[in-house]
């Protein structure tokens, strides 16, 4: 199997390009994000790669990053998630940005990508829910404030309760949860709702800024 792509760009199309490596042209099918990223026709390239297999056809699909590919690996085994639709998740969204999504329960973002409706935009968080260990970008697991400091949180899980309560101040859920996500961070990855609510809009208030 191919993994890896190293040689010079020789061409590319509106979903391809086309590696030169000693001279043999390999055709490689990427994203709109990977295409963006590419060099110059004829500079050096490099690419992660995904083989795809079948009866009648062997077709590479090229990313910028290995998260990408990790990432596009994962899409494709959910359902009704073919190579097309994942290079079109991949487009539209970063493999972080996935991750961030999927962590936050935010089916809304996926709506960017051709080919995404409801129903699979829901399918992708439930089912890859409990896969985001495998990426290391992927935010930690973030614990609620011990009860001997003296702070009951509402409900089960301080951040749930943070990201449902910027939520109902207007904020979008995947904004919402990088903020409680970074606040928590910052109080080092315990704290009471009330805390995490106040350091999420201090951190929301200086991204406006």
């Amino acid at each position: 199997m191919i993994a890896k792509l190293r040689g010079r760009l020789d061409s590319t199309g509106e979903d391809w390009a086309v590696v030169d490596v000693a001279g043999v042209g390999y055709l490689v099918f990427c994203g709109s994000r990977t295409l963006a990223a590419l060099p110059g026709l004829g500079e050096a390239v490099e690419l992660a790669v995904e083989t795809h297999v079948r009866e009648d056809h062997i077709h590479l699909y090229g990313f910028s990053t290995t998260s990408d590919r990790e990432m596009f690996r994962t899409l494709t085994t959910v359902q009704g998630v073919g190579a097309k639709v994942g290079l079109a998740i991949l487009s539209a969204l970063s493999a972080e940005q996935i991750a961030g999504a999927i962590a936050a329960g935010d089916q809304s973002v996926f709506k960017r990508a051709s080919g995404v409706g409801p129903k699979l935009a829901a399918r992708l968080v439930v089912e890859l829910k409990d896969r985001l260990g495998a990426f290391a970008f992927t935010t930690p697991t973030l614990q609620t404030a011990p009860a001997a400091r003296g702070v009951k949180p509402a409900g089960g899980n301080a951040v749930e309760d943070a990201v449902s309560a910027l939520v109902n101040l207007g904020y979008g859920r995947m904004e919402a949860f990088g903020a409680v996500s970074r606040a928590a961070q910052a109080a080092g990855g315990i704290a009471p709702v009330s805390a995490l609510i106040k350091g999420s809009l201090r951190e929301l208030g200086s991204a406006d800024g």
